[in-house]
């Protein structure tokens, strides 16, 4: 049975008392409109209550949690439909650092990572690569001691705010990765919000030098250290949605209560309990795909864990586009405006579909690790 601990629940708890005090809709709002897109004092009060170290390695002065430890940080961002960098920074950056890099790499940047300080971007997907994570055609070469780069990425979460960018490129040994500072000559950086409003940049390489030291890990071995980062962030995302659901069963529920028709609350009406029904229905089945996907990241298998992660990701997305549509339609017309939070959270649930792989790529995943 998967549960979570008493210090879990705990952390759980102080993270939702400090977004319900700091962090309302209004202030979100205010949040999305900005140039940066997220907010520092936030940053600052996730790095005050240990959410940014929670993750790392304790020899990086981190805490050391795991899977279920970020799922716990995941379902409460998605409550609060927070903006700030947690997963490109800390889950995927920090992760992937942690996997592929060198004791010194790690003593240079975790700790930093831990306090706020520092922030990371995972540039690895291209343009007309799709969900693949082998179509890489990014280049670096050696050249005087150090390397140089050359390529193009997309879908870049935390582009513009990130300092320091982990970039996957071709080497004569196989794919691999390299770090970068984002303010480096030869990177040019476009931003942009996404739909949900949370942010991503499309970043281009035109022979960017790096020295010696930015080999992330061994030449050529990319592969797996990325495998095990995409899957962590799958399944981090799979609890996010979790607790987007959860709210938006909670708010179209108090919303049928009050909502009067012929005299009566709406959710007297049978038809309209029958339809929340399912949608609990649906959202405690994700939940219980979201914790089977935590679980998952720390299987040794790499094949296990990626069916067990597309598994979810797949019944995770049916789930979070039925609840979606069914708040949006009992809310009626004003589902759909942006002043009420309804719509905003229907915005992040649809964003969840495409995110690192949609239901068909990810059933044919869950196929491929069936049959193999």
């Amino acid at each position: 049975m998967l549960t979570f601990s008493s210090e879990q629940q705990q952390f759980r708890d102080s993270l939702r008392r400090m977004l319900a005090a700091d962090y309302s809709f209004e202030r979100r709002r205010e949040i999305a409109a900005s140039a940066r897109g997220w907010s520092a004092a936030t940053w600052r009060q996730l790095a005050e209550l240990g959410v940014l170290a929670l993750t790392l390695p304790e020899a990086h002065g981190g805490l050391g949690g795991g899977a279920m430890d970020a799922y716990v940080v995941m379902e409460e961002a998605g409550r609060a439909l927070l903006l700030e960098p947690w997963l490109p920074t800390v889950l995927m950056g920090a992760g992937v650092i942690a996997r592929a890099g060198s004791a010194d790499q790690c003593a240079a940047i975790l700790p930093a990572v831990g306090a706020g300080e520092r922030q990371l971007a995972l540039a690895h997907y291209e343009p007309g690569a799709r969900y693949a994570l082998d179509a890489v055609s990014s280049e670096a070469r050696r050249d005087e001691g150090g390397w140089v780069i050359s390529g193009a990425k997309t879908y870049v979460l935390n582009g513009a705010g990130a300092d320091q960018l982990i970039v996957s490129a071709r080497t004569a040994k196989g794919l691999s990765l390299f770090l970068a500072e984002r303010v480096a000559p030869g990177i040019t950086v476009r931003d942009y919000p996404m739909y949900d409003a949370r942010r991503a940049a499309e970043v281009r390489f035109d022979g960017v030098r790096v020295g010696p030291g930015a080999l992330l890990g061994e030449e050529g071995g990319a592969a797996p250290h990325l495998a095990a980062t995409i899957d962590a962030a799958i399944a981090a995302l799979c609890a996010d949605a979790v607790g987007a659901m959860s709210v938006l069963l909670e708010m179209t529920g108090q919303y049928l209560k009050t909502r009067k028709q012929f005299g009566v609350p709406i959710g007297s009406f049978q038809v309209l309990q029958h339809r929340m029904a399912d949608m609990l229905l649906e959202t405690e089945t994700a939940r219980s795909m979201a914790l089977l996907a935590a679980h998952g990241v720390g299987q040794p298998d790499p094949g296990e864990r990626a069916r067990l992660v597309s598994a979810a990701k797949v019944r995770v997305g049916e789930a979070a586009r039925f609840v979606g549509q069914q708040a949006v339609q009992l809310h009626g017309g004003i589902g759909v405006t942006d002043e009420l939070a309804v719509s905003h959270y229907f915005k992040r649930l649809t964003m969840f579909e495409i995110a690192f792989g949609d239901s068909d790529h990810h059933l044919e995943s869950v196929g491929k690790h069936l049959f193999d």
